[in-house]
């Protein structure tokens, strides 16, 4: 099912190795309600409907989704920069689930729809030259040792309290 635009509520899944993660992050988006996903950078992909042979990632996005990769819109995009760009063009506002100096609290955020959710690479974040072309950045609150949280927690987490701040 194709959209032309991001919808209320996209996600961008930008250089996340693990294809658990992405098929939980799948899994996640169906049950919060998100409209697309937008897979970047080297985020595996789930298998073309109808494909006859998956790959390894495919059947551990596969496993872990349980048939969510079906039912939420997603796409391949080439580029991050590009994607990000057009995205903004269309008036979707870009908001990075990252810790930085400029983040706030995920629960004080006020969101303007439509918008999407940057989710990026576990143990080195987002780049800072995709940063920079962000509007918002939102950060959940450690209290822990670790002062992290598994990247598709961190976006069910995060993606809840957004999705419930659409009018």
């Amino acid at each position: 099912m194709e959209k032309e635009t991001a919808g209320r509520f996209a996600v961008i899944v930008h250089n996340i190795r693990s294809a658990y993660n992405v098929g939980s992050i799948f899994r996640t988006a169906d049950g919060i309600g998100a409209d697309r996903i937008y897979l970047t950078g080297y985020t595996p992909s789930p298998a073309k409907e109808g494909a006859l042979y998956l790959s390894k990632a495919q059947k551990m996005i596969t496993k872990t989704a349980l048939g969510a990769e079906r039912y939420v819109s997603w796409e391949k995009a080439t580029s991050i920069g590009k994607l990000l760009d057009k995205l903004k063009k269309e008036g979707v506002t870009v908001a990075a689930l990252e810790q930085d100096e400029r983040s706030v609290d995920y629960k004080e955020f006020v969101p303007d729809f439509p918008i999407a959710l940057l989710l990026g690479n576990e143990p080195k974040g987002i780049d800072k030259r995709i940063l920079k072309k962000c509007d918002a950045y939102i950060e959940i609150p450690m209290r822990g040792d670790k002062k992290s949280l598994n990247v598709s927690v961190a976006f069910g987490v995060a993606g809840y309290e957004i999705y419930s701040k659409i009018k």
